[in-house]
């Protein structure tokens, strides 16, 4: 496996045992991953990071999946607005959307043409430092709470049976 990848191109490939031992298992990896990001790169966005929000998703919807367009859910235009008002419209886009098409709708499959991407809502995740479109029918998950639930799981010493799980 590690010669194909390399043959094929890979910057790198590294046997990884971190299922086994730990993260003593994942050095070698990590070493990779530190030496690959260590040299020089010409990454840049598919868009100007200045540029305004609206025009960030258009460029994704269009030149990454294909779309003729995008429509925007009262919801995600007011996001639109409240984000560029409080200054986070400098940010970059990570789109929410299913994993099953390159479009929003699951039933699309192979490289769609003729769509156009709904966007429902607009959602930050500032300690990231990125804007996330919600395309479609995007399910997410809930944010974890201050004090994690874990902390209220316990075994009833009487009677052996788990408590404070539901």
């Amino acid at each position: 496996m590690r010669r194909a990848s390399l043959e094929s191109g890979a910057e790198d490939a590294v046997v990884c045992h971190n299922w086994a031992l730990g993260g003593e298992g994942a050095l070698d990896l990590a070493r990779a991953v530190m030496r690959v990001c260590e040299r020089p790169s010409d990454f840049r966005f598919l868009y100007g990071v200045d540029e305004p929000i609206k025009q960030k998703i258009e460029t994704i919807a269009r030149e990454i999946y294909g779309a003729d367009g995008v429509d925007y859910a009262p919801e995600a235009e007011a996001a639109i607005e409240a984000y560029t008002r409080l200054g986070y419209d400098r940010l970059p886009i990570c789109m929410a959307k299913t994993h099953l098409s390159l479009s929003h709708d699951p039933a699309l499959k192979g490289v769609p043409t003729g769509f156009r991407i709904p966007v429902r809502d607009i959602r930050i995740s500032a300690g990231a430092g990125f804007l996330y479109p919600l395309l479609g029918k995007m399910a997410t998950m809930p944010g974890l709470p201050t004090r994690p639930g874990f902390y209220d799981v316990d075994i009833d010493p009487e009677t052996g049976r788990i408590v404070g799980l539901f």
